[in-house]
């Protein structure tokens, strides 16, 4: 009898330790292929457009879907409009004034008074300074104005599949 009771206390803990498992494991389910589908499709998007650096794509899809919906917009935000002005003075500061250490110190420096000023957080400043930095430091074949229009539309179009992702697909914490 005492045996029997010990194996039924087994059984109930170890039925327990499985649905608590599966309820820790299911949304981690739904929020990977969530993750996954968003990053294919914006993947296929920047590639749909012949864009050079198709990876920053679902790079900024990956950094948008790990918000909760009303965090997503908030970094898209700040994202997009950081991307836009980083890119901007960065092919200024690529074509008139080079791609000297000191002319980079200077335009993150002047980076980071401009989005003061439009009122942009930091986090737009520092999504902005990434493409500046790409911007400027990497060499490359293209003019710099090109490259940071394409720096420009890779970025947006991850926002964007990931915000249609959002809304379509939130999270169950969103919903």
């Amino acid at each position: 009898m005492g045996y029997r009771s010990v194996e039924k206390t087994d059984m109930l803990e170890l039925a327990f330790a499985r649905d608590v498992s599966r309820s820790k494991i299911w949304p981690v389910l739904v929020h990977s292929t969530r993750t996954a589908v968003a990053t294919v499709a914006s993947l296929l998007v920047a590639r749909f457009f012949t864009l050079p650096e198709t990876y920053w794509a679902p790079i900024t899809t990956i950094v948008i879907t790990q918000s909760s919906l009303g965090a997503a917009f908030e970094v898209s935000t700040q994202r997009f409009f950081g991307t836009a002005v980083g890119a901007a003075v960065g092919a200024i500061v690529a074509t008139y004034l080079g791609h000297t250490l000191l002319v980079f110190g200077i335009s993150v420096f002047l980076l980071g008074l401009l989005c003061a000023a439009a009122h942009l957080e930091r986090s737009a400043y520092r999504f902005g300074g990434i493409a500046l930095a790409i911007v400027v430091l990497l060499p490359r074949q293209a003019p710099a104005w090109q490259v940071a229009f394409h720096r420009f539309a890779e970025v947006s179009i991850g926002i964007g599949v990931a915000l249609v992702l959002a809304v379509l697909w939130p999270e169950a914490e969103d919903r």
